[in-house]
């Protein structure tokens, strides 16, 4: 499988990686959760070359993860915003922050902490079952062929067993 053909996989996951899966990618949807939205800030944020990030962002944008709206107009000059597509990718970023605060924070502990403004208690991402509510973990889950699996692709047996073990 080639990087640039995985927007032609059999696999949402491959489809996604194809737009979101690389680094800097993954830090400009950060910095956009931060509220982060003209170019210069990503770029200063970032230390990324001015063309890594146009071409990011382009994509974005491409995809409707992002859309550029004008905030002046002599000269013209656009922002990224997230569209709700872009907002959808929230829980995906919680949880990589989450795995993360876990796994590779140092004795300081987590760098940011996440407040539910609801509660306003620091909260963690918790995955639930849509139709009974309960926490779900990998070893809940079995994997079936849904109706847009090819079979020829080959890869639901090796899913299966994983998150059967």
């Amino acid at each position: 499988m080639r990087w640039e053909e995985l927007d032609q996989q059999p696999c949402s996951l491959a489809r996604t990686l194809a737009v979101i899966g690389d680094k800097w990618t993954l830090l400009i949807l950060r910095d956009c959760f931060l509220g982060i939205r003209r170019f210069d800030e990503f770029e200063r944020r970032l230390g990324i070359t001015r063309h890594l990030l146009a071409d990011r962002l382009k994509k974005l944008v491409e995809h409707g993860v992002l859309t550029k709206v004008a905030y002046q107009q002599r000269p013209l000059r656009e922002e990224y915003r997230m569209t709700d597509k872009g907002l959808d990718l929230h829980p995906v970023m919680l949880t990589l922050v989450s795995w993360g605060d876990r796994y590779m924070a140092d004795e300081r502990g987590a760098p940011v902490l996440h407040v539910h403004k609801t509660c306003g208690q620091v909260m963690k991402p918790v995955l639930v079952c849509s139709e009974c509510a309960e926490p779900v973990v990998a070893r809940d889950v079995r994997v079936e062929a849904g109706k847009g699996w090819e079979e020829e692709a080959g890869l639901l047996p090796c899913s299966a067993r994983l998150y059967s073990e």
